[in-house]
């Protein structure tokens, strides 16, 4: 098994999970043992989010999508980021905020938990009103996290650990960006991603009647 960054090493972590025994939970309580807290902050690509979620549902897992309401990326307000919305809770995933501090303003689109994007230590752990924090000392702990940030895992990818059910219980970041698009790097992830955006774009073009002729 080679740990790259891709869809089918993502599916063998998934499967290393339920090899483990664990249990995927949200963060509506707090951590039991066995739990599997499968959390993704959506910062670039409702696409690729949603490529990771439907193969999530046929693995059998739930994960928790945070999606910002001022990404300069994507617009939830717009016809797809609607229809993002609608599917994520069609194949049963939680949909939590993505917050930019210190905006933490939720509405009817999402569950009352948020995760701070590019948080400084000031803030990360501190309590929200009205909100979970995924960051709360109750979800956190270094014993208990593994993110795959910038196309690197801190402490090694957790496969291994997650079929010999090593963690008591874990919270696991995972950015959809990095495994749907490839690339060895994170810039060359980043230049796939791109590529994707620039033909996304010119379909948006074409369906708003453009003439690309």
């Amino acid at each position: 098994m080679t740990c790259s960054f891709d869809l089918e090493h993502y599916s063998e972590l998934l499967a290393a999970a339920a090899r483990g025994g664990y249990r995927f939970a949200s963060f509506e309580s707090d951590p039991q043992p066995g739990d599997l807290l499968l959390r993704h902050d959506v910062d670039l690509s409702l696409e690729a989010a949603l490529e990771l979620a439907e193969l999530e549902a046929g693995a059998g897992a739930r994960a928790t999508y945070f999606l910002m309401r001022d990404s300069v990326f994507y617009n939830l307000a717009s016809p797809p980021g609607e229809r993002a919305l609608a599917r994520l809770r069609e194949l049963g995933h939680a949909v939590g905020l993505h917050a930019r501090y210190p905006r933490a303003e939720l509405d009817g689109r999402f569950d009352p938990v948020l995760a701070w994007h590019n948080p400084d230590p000031d803030y990360m752990s501190a309590s929200v009103e009205g909100a979970a924090n995924v960051m709360e000392p109750r979800f956190f702990s270094p014993e208990t996290y593994r993110s795959d940030s910038n196309h690197a895992w801190r402490s090694g990818c957790p496969h291994e650990e997650l079929q010999a059910r090593s963690f008591e219980w874990l919270q696991l970041l995972v950015h959809p960006e990095i495994w749907v698009y490839p690339g060895e790097t994170m810039r060359q992830t980043m230049l796939a991603f791109l590529e994707a955006e620039r033909e996304l774009r010119l379909r948006h073009l074409a369906e708003d009647r453009i003439d690309l002729s």
